[in-house]
């Protein structure tokens, strides 16, 4: 069975997330333990609340060197609303505050156009290029969304998928194998359980071929000449 690492920094709807996993066949974990996140197939990173809140709780637990090095182990990361925020380079929320700089770019307050901030409610989100997480998936399909910022990739071929509410935005990201979405997949019924039974299943293939390839290296390195 797939092994999923939902973090806990204490702010995020965790149990939600860990039940949505579950439901899609997945066994999920939340903790903070780097050992265990470094077993997993996959890293979930949640988040609901204020950024420099969340960055501060983050750091002291050190789980921001813990993300970078998933990453950089090309492990599938999802992160999921301010979880997506997170991965960017800084958000303009409360006065500021740099994010785990894995996508460039800032977070910045949604321009509404007159529209009532925070967005909640259920809007179609538009596909930009064709993803393992969105296979199944209709060309526009409804998510539902928390929020009152959005990130502005700075590459468009960071961009997964837009959504508008009085603006055009960015609401997922990909990028090898970390990925974000803004909308809650957790709590959009068919089409959210859809998304996370790929990334499960993007987390299985991948672990399948770390697996294989580290079978296939020498256990020792062979004697080279003078």
């Amino acid at each position: 069975m797939t092994s999923m690492v939902i973090l806990d920094y204490g702010m995020g709807n965790l149990r939600s997330v860990e039940k949505a996993f579950e439901h899609v066949g997945a066994q999920a974990v939340i903790t903070a333990d780097h050992a265990v996140a470094r077993e997993a197939d996959g890293v979930i990173l949640p988040g609901v609340g204020a950024f420099p809140k969340a960055m501060e709780r983050i750091r002291d637990r050190g789980l921001d060197e813990l993300i970078a090095e998933r990453v950089d182990a090309r492990v599938p990361v999802l992160g999921i609303c301010l979880g997506l925020q997170l991965i960017f380079s800084s958000s303009t929320e409360l006065g500021g505050s740099a994010g785990l700089g894995l996508i460039d770019g800032p977070v910045t307050e949604l321009e509404a156009d007159g529209s009532k901030v925070p967005h909640i409610g259920w809007s179609p989100v538009a596909w930009s290029k064709e993803s393992r997480l969105t296979e199944g998936l209709a060309e526009e399909e409804p998510f539902y969304f928390v929020h009152s910022f959005a990130p502005r990739p700075a590459a468009a071929a960071d961009v997964l998928g837009t959504a508008a509410y009085g603006e055009t935005f960015c609401c997922a990201v990909e990028r090898d194998n970390l990925f974000g979405v803004q909308f809650h997949p957790e709590k959009s019924s068919g089409a959210g359980l859809r998304l996370l039974r790929n990334f499960a299943a993007i987390c299985a293939e991948t672990s399948r071929l770390n697996n294989a390839g580290a079978r296939l290296r020498p256990s020792g390195s062979a004697s080279q000449p003078a």
